[in-house]
């Protein structure tokens, strides 16, 4: 019987360490801070950028005018060399993301990068003259304007459809 007795204590002991443990992370979790929203982007001036791809780009270079300051320009690049692409990074007033992408690559290959993965459904938009192609499925949510004069706009983001084609709108050519 001497067996046993050393095999309670020994359960006795893991237990009591296993509760020591779940007190120690219970003092942790409640003094130590942890914040769970998103964290403040930055905002980023694209004039340059915008002037340099307008001069360097074979197509149209779109930019969206007369936003308000509630959209906030995040991320801004021009790749020249090979695709012309154009890429402009908002979050909107709701904190959802919208970018504009422009490029002269594949059009099918492009959009399904600049979609990432949506495809197109039947339902098209006009704004302002020109008309729209609402994309659908993917990690992002899209328009699409496949009539550009030497390349294809993508307005796509998680922001819902509404914000969308207000970003649209706001596109300007140049």
């Amino acid at each position: 019987m001497a067996g046993s007795n050393g095999k309670q204590k020994t359960v006795r002991d893991m237990i009591l360490s296993l509760g020591l443990i779940g007190i120690a992370a219970g003092v942790i979790y409640l003094f130590i801070p942890h914040d769970d929203h998103a964290p403040d982007l930055k905002r980023v001036d694209y004039r340059v950028e915008l002037l340099t791809a307008r001069r360097a780009a074979t197509y149209p270079v779109a930019a969206p005018e007369g936003l308000p300051r509630t959209w906030k320009a995040t991320s801004v690049r021009f790749q020249g060399e090979d695709s012309g692409r154009w890429h402009l990074g908002f979050q909107n007033p709701e904190g959802q993301y919208v970018q504009i992408e422009q490029s002269r690559e594949k059009r099918a290959e492009f959009i399904d990068q600049a979609s990432q993965g949506a495809k197109a459904t039947k339902v098209t938009e006009k704004i302002g003259d020109r008309t729209w192609t609402r994309y659908t499925g993917g990690r992002y949510d899209a328009l699409v304007l496949e009539n550009t004069p030497g390349s294809t706009t993508v307005v796509a983001g998680t922001a819902p459809f509404a914000q969308l084609t207000k970003m649209a709108e706001s596109l300007k050519l140049s």
